[in-house]
């Protein structure tokens, strides 16, 4: 193997403050589009994100048709319904309101209607080929209602693959949004207990990114633009992270508490977007390999808080629960950094030892996922130790994100952390 010795940074335009969203129809009629597919999460269409972007839309003279049948936590069934919407729409521009799923689901919508291909041609290894499109898409805007997944700054669309009882995702530098925009009125209709998912995952992104695996040990590519949007952890993707890191430890307890604390609202819708950032281009590793299987073949769990139809494990809550013992199995790797992790999260680390790092910040983690009223385990979902082999057969098919592991990771190791994570 050829080691790269290269990294690449990028990133999507960002826009922040109150009432941003009604600026998006100046956005797009600056960019000259005649037709906007609008996707807008169902339960934001009547309320202040999806009424203020139609209005934009309208006001500014932008042609659109609004699609509003996102489902929360996408499938591959739902990815190709917006897809349909897509290419008979004639649109040559795309917005979306929504969290994580919803921006999810519109990347989905611009790749395949901009480059039509049977669907796994995008989807990542092994259960897709993982194609790189052509070429650009169509200009996105991401309008996120939830401080969470910071999909508004990456280059990443995640669904569960119905047939195979397991999440995974698209992946490709042009899946980015062109602007994301950060509007603190948007969050404030937010249930709690979908703000503490969403915060949670905030961290597991931040802190995954800054503990994988690093860029210098990756393989280098045969040209530039066969570099992996997700290359390791780096110095400016560090950045990012710790810094999320640190406005989380503050703010998501606020936001948690008081959903009307607009300064705590404002802090988390950046600590999200500064966290997609740093994994957008750094990646994230174990603790989502594992919560891919959980999420996508949880029979009955409906949590708290959460207005759906069908059985799920709101994605962030499904990462969190391997958090802590992934922190322990991985500290050896880098004692240091997970200490500079703790620090980050308001762990007091003087005097800690190498050998503390992993329960330290393991117990950071555990300190949040309680005040937050988190799961403190799968078995609440419903798993057993009976069903470890097929969460670790889910897992290793995330080909993807167990190479940024620091550690190298068979089945062995995948089927004593889903042990551990069954309660915590």
């Amino acid at each position: 193997m050829t080691a790269d010795t290269i990294f690449q940074m990028t990133g999507s335009t960002v826009r922040f403050g109150a009432g941003a969203t009604r600026e998006v129809g100046y956005d797009f009629a600056e960019l000259g589009a005649k037709r906007v597919m609008v996707l807008i999460d169902p339960a934001v269409v009547d309320l202040y994100p999806g009424q203020a972007a139609v209005e934009s839309l309208r006001s500014s003279g932008v042609d659109f048709g609004v699609f509003d049948q996102v489902r929360c936590e996408p499938t591959d069934t739902s990815f190709k319904q917006a897809i349909e919407f897509a290419t008979d729409g004639g649109f040559d521009a795309f917005l979306a309101v929504g969290g994580g799923s919803t921006i999810d689901t519109a990347k989905a919508a611009n790749l395949y209607s901009t480059w039509p291909a049977e669907f796994t041609e995008y989807v990542n290894p092994t259960l897709g080929k993982g194609t790189t499109p052509p070429g650009p898409l169509k200009p996105l805007i991401a309008v996120p209602t939830t401080a969470g997944t910071g999909s508004e700054t990456t280059a990443v669309a995640v669904f569960d693959f119905e047939e195979e009882r397991v999440k995974t995702g698209i992946a490709n530098r042009y899946l980015r949004p062109m602007l994301g925009i950060l509007d603190p009125e948007a969050t404030r209709t937010l249930p709690k207990q979908v703000a503490a998912s969403a915060g949670l995952d905030v961290l597991s992104h931040a802190l995954e990114s800054f503990t994988a695996r690093h860029f210098l040990t990756r393989e280098k590519p045969e040209r530039p633009s066969l570099r992996s949007a997700y290359q390791g952890s780096n110095p400016i993707s560090d950045v990012w992270a710790l810094e999320s890191l640190r406005l989380l430890a503050e703010y998501l307890p606020r936001v948690f508490a008081d959903s009307s604390d607009d300064e705590a609202r404002g802090r988390m819708l950046l600590a999200a977007s500064y966290a997609g950032i740093g994994f957008g281009n750094a990646g994230v590793h174990l603790p989502h390999a594992m919560a891919y299987p959980v999420a996508g073949q949880v029979e009955s769990y409906l949590p708290p808080g959460y207005d759906a139809d069908h059985a799920m494990v709101p994605h962030g809550t499904s990462v969190i629960v391997h958090t802590p013992a992934v922190c322990r199995f991985t500290a050896p790797s880098a004692p240091e950094r997970h200490l500079q992790a703790a620090a980050a999260l308001g762990a007091d680390i003087s005097g800690a030892s190498p050998d503390d790092a992993g329960e330290i910040l393991a117990g950071r983690v555990l300190h949040f996922m309680r005040e937050m009223e988190q799961p403190m385990g799968i078995s609440e979902f419903g798993y057993t130790a009976a069903d470890v082999p097929r969460l670790v057969d889910g897992t290793l098919v995330q080909a993807r994100l167990l190479k940024l592991s620091p550690i190298a990771t068979g089945p062995d190791e995948l089927a004593e952390l889903f042990r551990n994570s069954l309660s915590l």
